[in-house]
Parts: C-alpha cells; sequence; structure tokens
C-alpha cells in the first residue's frame, strides 16, 4: 500500500514533552512555528524573509543561525515537521502513478540531476501523489540536530487543507494562496481538485491576469464562481482591491477554517496548517 508518510528517524529520549514545531523552508525565507501541542497554544511564529533568493546552502546557513541564536529554537522538541516549499514538484494521478518512474513525472517541468533525491507525498483522498525534490541539505541538518522527524511538501499541507475545506461544497471554487512573490492556485469542484498550479508576479496586475486566464482556460464564469484569498492579503490591500474589481464572488478564507490562526489572519497558511 502506497503511503507517501516519511518520518526519518533516531533514538532521542531528550524530547520537550508537548512542545512541537514545524519549519517551513524555501529559497525565499525561513518560518517557525512553536506549539504546545498539550494547550493547544502556538508558543511562537518567527517569519523570516530573505532579501534576495538564496542558494539552499545559504539557507540551511540561515536555518543553522537561527537554531543558535534563536532562544525558543533551542529546545528540544516531541515532534518536528518539516515543509518544503519550492517549484520542483509535479501532481500526478494515483491510477497512473508508479513509484519506480519518479523522475520521468519531474522532468518535463524541471531541471533535474542524476544525483537528486526524488520523494513524495499522497493527497489525503488518496487521489493524487505530490512528487519533489527535497533540500536534502536541511533534512540531514535536522536530523543531526533533532533526531526523528517528519517532512512534506508545502503543496500537499495546502491540497489536505483546502479539500477539507471544500467538502461541503459542489461548485467549483478558486482558492489562491498569496505570498510576497508567487501565489498557489488551486480550483475545486465536489471535494475534488481540478486544477493547481503556482504563478510568480511582479505587480498587481500580474495578479489579476493569470487569475483571469485560468478562469477562462476552464471556462469559469467571473461573475459567479467563489474566489477565496489567503495568505499575505489583507481587504485593504492592492491585490485584494484588483481581485475585487473583476470577480463579483471574492473574500479572504475565515480563519475559522484554518487548524491555527494567529491575530485572526490567514498568513503563513501553509506552516499554520502544518499539524
Amino acid at each position: 500500500m502506497v503511503t507517501g508518510q516519511k518520518i526519518i528517524q533516531k533514538s532521542n529520549n531528550n524530547l520537550e514533552k508537548g512542545r512541537v514545531l514545524s519549519i517551513q523552508v524555501s529559497l525565499s525565507g525561513l518560518s517557525f512555528l512553536v506549539l504546545d501541542s498539550d494547550n493547544d497554544v502556538i508558543v511562537d511564529l518567527i517569519d523570516i524573509v530573505f532579501e534576495k533568493k538564496c542558494t539552499p546552502q545559504e539557507v540551511l546557513d540561515q536555518l543553522t543561525h537561527n537554531f543558535n541564536s534563536n532562544e525558543v529554537l533551542q529546545y528540544s522538541f516531541s515532534k518536528i515537521t518539516v515543509i518544503h516549499d519550492n517549484e520542483m514538484m509535479a501532481l500526478v494521478p494515483s491510477a497512473i502513478f508508479e513509484e519506480e518512474h519518479l523522475s520521468d513525472y519531474l522532468k518535463y517541468n524541471t531541471k533535474i540531476f542524476k544525483t537528486d533525491f526524488i520523494t513524495y507525498d499522497v493527497i489525503k483522498n488518496d487521489d493524487i501523489m505530490v512528487v519533489y525534490i527535497p533540500f536534502v541539505n536541511i533534512n540531514n541538518y535536522i536530523f543531526e540536530r533533532f533526531g526523528s522527524f517528519e517532512y512534506k511538501h508545502n503543496t500537499t499541507v495546502a491540497l489536505d487543507q483546502i479539500l477539507q475545506i471544500q467538502k461541503n461544497t459542489n461548485d467549483q471554487s478558486m482558492y489562491i494562496n498569496v505570498n510576497a512573490t508567487y501565489f498557489d492556485l488551486v480550483v475545486t469542484q465536489q471535494n475534488e481538485l481540478q486544477l493547481y498550479n503556482r504563478f510568480e508576479y511582479q505587480t498587481k496586475e500580474d495578479f489579476i491576469y493569470y487569475i483571469l486566464f485560468t478562469a477562462e482556460q476552464l471556462g469559469l464564469n467571473p461573475e459567479h464562481f467563489e474566489c477565496t484569498l489567503m495568505g499575505s492579503i489583507k481587504e485593504d490591500d492592492s491585490l485584494f482591491s484588483m481581485a475585487y474589481k473583476y470577480i463579483r464572488n471574492v473574500s479572504l478564507l475565515s480563519a475559522d477554517k484554518m487548524r491555527y490562526s494567529q491575530n485572526n489572519s490567514t498568513e503563513n497558511f501553509t506552516l499554520l496548517n502544518s499539524f
């Protein structure tokens, strides 16, 4: 049976009971979420945005620095999850998925090398596999420092949560998770994924162009479909205003539809839904 669950294990008896850590890693930044799982309370959320896109080694240097200098990250944790956030991924329907052909699924949309380690996650409804290349140097560092941990791709976390939100809705819906330089766009209907894509943008015009282009390709009428925004976006910013100008039914995701929320916000959507 394919499970896609990846837990790297090593004996470690020095654990802080009830305190768990989730880390989201990308070439553009790092985020850390420390949770007191016994009391279901966020202890701390640290969000670091790099001035420029870094190399994997530079990201590791930043990660090491934060673990060595930030007191809240120097605890031991009862559970650690690493979220790999990169574009080196592809979605594959489970009906045609074959584990021995992982590189074939990626070679048409990302540059891969023979030495790359390729793995996969399973979306909870078991219909889709997320095939991707994780940051191996980050995994190695976390293993050496803490021992056992789990890792997955940010697309896995986002789709699992969005499909959970969508499960009681029959109509086609669009969900957009906004980040500083890119956004993930998801279209669902009746708890099934119809489309996922990531778009890089620089202006609000780029932002709305990709949304409307996707809607046109799928035959979605901007007067009818529901568009839900989350992540680094608020009602009073230019991206929301641009979306509201062209799409009749646009709204921000309610924070009560997330597993955890800080300050009633959906920023760090993936990280806050990673436990």
